[in-house]
C-alpha cells in the first residue's frame, strides 16, 4: 500500500487529523550534533512545503530549545498554517538558584545521548498533577502558543527510570498526573493525550489507567524490531491512534555503511549490525533503498496513524519524503517475510 505524505488520518474521537508523515523535532535540539537556528527554521519550512502538517516536540529536546525553534517558526513565519502540534510532559526544565537547590540528579536516561546546543537548564522528572499542569504551561510559553493539540507523557517506565519507575508511576496514577491530562482534555484546552515512550509494555499498563487518545511509540515497531504486536492489536481494538517514531532505529536503517551508525541512540551491537546488513541485501535485490523500506514498514499495520521523521536539514527532509512516497514492490515484503527478517 502506497501512502502519500499529505494523507490525513483521524486520531480516535479527538477531531484531530495527522498527516501520514510527521516531523519530530529532537534533532533540532542538537541530537548527535549542533543545529544552528537558521538551519532549524529552513528544515521546518522544508517539512511544511513537502505537505507535512504534524509536528512533535518535547521539553527534553535541547532542554527546551526545540520547543523554542518550533514555536518561533509556527508563530512568526507561518501563523496560518493548518498544523497539529504535540509536545510532552513529565520533565520540568529548571535552574538552580540561591536558596533553591535542585534535587540530586539520581536518574540518567540511558537513551539520552545529550544535546550539543541545548539551553542551560536541567531536567527534573515529575509526573504529578501540579507538575503536569506546570509543564503544559511552560511549553505554551516556550512555543508561544495558546493551544497545544496533544500531550504525551514522556518516558514513563523502567527503560528510563529503572528503580525509580514505581515512584514515577505512582505520581502519574495515584498522584494525579493522568487526572491533570484528563482535566485539560475535558476542558477542551488540549485535543487529546497519551504516552510518548520507547517501550510498549508500559502503554498497555497505562491503557488500564486512563483513556488514551494516541501513543507515540519510538523504535519498537520498525523494520528492524517488531516488539509491539500486543499493543498494536489492543490499540486497534480500542481506537487509540499510534504514531511511530524512530523508524530508522536512531539512524542505523538510514546510515548505510557509514561509520556513524547508531542504534537506540547508542553504538551499534554486532548482532544488530548483521541483521541490518541482511535487510539491506534483501532490499538491494529489488533495487530498493533500505531507508525507503524502513520508513514505509510501520504502515503495514492498520493501527498506525502517522510516522515521524527527525531530519535536521532541508535536504534530509526532502530525502525522507522521497523514500516515504517511493513505490515498493509487494515482492519485497514477501521476500523479507520469507527470510524471517520481518514478522
Amino acid at each position: 500500500m502506497r501512502v502519500k505524505v499529505t494523507e490525513r488520518r483521524a486520531v480516535g474521537a479527538t477531531g484531530l487529523q495527522l498527516t501520514a508523515l510527521g516531523m519530530g523535532c529532537a534533532s533540532l535540539g542538537g541530537l548527535y550534533a549542533p543545529v544552528d537556528a537558521e538551519t532549524a527554521i529552513t528544515t521546518l519550512q522544508a517539512a511544511l512545503d513537502a505537505g507535512i502538517g504534524y509536528f512533535d516536540a518535547a521539553p527534553m529536546y535541547g532542554i527546551g530549545r526545540a520547543e523554542h525553534m518550533l514555536g518561533f517558526f509556527l508563530r512568526e513565519r507561518v501563523p496560518q498554517a493548518p498544523v497539529v502540534v504535540s509536545t510532552k510532559v513529565g520533565r520540568l526544565m529548571a535552574r538552580e538558584r540561591p536558596g533553591r537547590p535542585l534535587p540530586p540528579e539520581t536518574e540518567k536516561n540511558p537513551l539520552d545521548s545529550g544535546w550539543h546546543n541545548g539551553l542551560p537548564l536541567r531536567e527534573v522528572f515529575d509526573y504529578s498533577y501540579d507538575a503536569i499542569m506546570r509543564s503544559f504551561d511552560d511549553s505554551q510559553q516556550r512555543m508561544g502558543r495558546a493551544r497545544i493539540d496533544m500531550l504525551f507523557v514522556h518516558d514513563i517506565g523502567r527503560v528510563t527510570h529503572a528503580d525509580a519507575a514505581g515512584f514515577h508511576w505512582s505520581a502519574l496514577t495515584k498522584g494525579g498526573g493522568f487526572r491533570a491530562l484528563a482535566d485539560l482534555r475535558d476542558a477542551g484546552i488540549i485535543g487529546g493525550f497519551g504516552l510518548g515512550v520507547n517501550e510498549a509494555e508500559v502503554v498497555l499498563d497505562a491503557m488500564n489507567e486512563a483513556r488514551l487518545d494516541c501513543t507515540l511509540l519510538a523504535g519498537r515497531h520498525t523494520l528492524l524490531e517488531q516488539n509491539a504486536d500486543a499493543l498494536l492489536a489492543k490499540a486497534l481494538d480500542e481506537g487509540m491512534a499510534i504514531v511511530i517514531g524512530g523508524v530508522f532505529n536512531s539512524g542505523i536503517l538510514a546510515a548505510g555503511n557509514s561509520g556513524n551508525r547508531k542504534f537506540n541512540y547508542q553504538d551499534v551491537p554486532q548482532e544488530v549490525a548483521r541483521k541490518v546488513d541482511e535487510l539491506a541485501a534483501a532490499c538491494a535485490a529489488f533495487d530498493v533503498p533500505l531507508a525507503a523500506a524502513a520508513i514505509q514498514f510501520p504502515f503495514r499495520h492498520p493501527a498506525v496513524t502517522s510516522v515521524l521523521i527527525g531530519a535536521k536539514h532541508p535536504d534530509r527532509v526532502r530525502q525522507n519524503v522521497g523514500w516515504f512516497e517511493q513505490a515498493l514492490p509487494n515482492e519485497l515484503w514477501q521476500a523479507l517475510e520469507g527470510r524471517g527478517l520481518i514478522s
